[in-house]
């Protein structure tokens, strides 16, 4: 399953973690130096709801903040009852 948002088509970004070695000047050190860069992906904050999309209901993935947003219209809920039997 692709890690994209339906709605806003949010989806991972490329980035990385920059490790340091040493003490920061302000804190009495002599600085810190980069000693390593390796890559990592940023993934959307992905939810699974139940929304109304073209008249029906289905689950899709959307982003917390496309359901902040109020981009996505809930459904309906259902309230029927069991028929009685007479």
């Amino acid at each position: 399953m692709s890690r994209i948002c339906e709605l806003t088509g949010k989806r991972p970004i490329k980035g990385s973690i920059i490790w340091r070695s040493g003490k920061a000047k302000k804190k009495g050190g002599i600085g810190q130096h980069v000693t390593a860069i390796t890559k990592r992906r940023f993934l959307p904050n992905l939810h699974r709801v139940r929304a109304l999309v073209d008249g029906e209901v289905r689950y899709i993935l959307v982003t917390a903040k496309a359901i902040k947003k109020g981009m996505v219209v809930k459904p309906p809920k259902r309230n029927w009852k069991k028929p009685s039997e007479e």
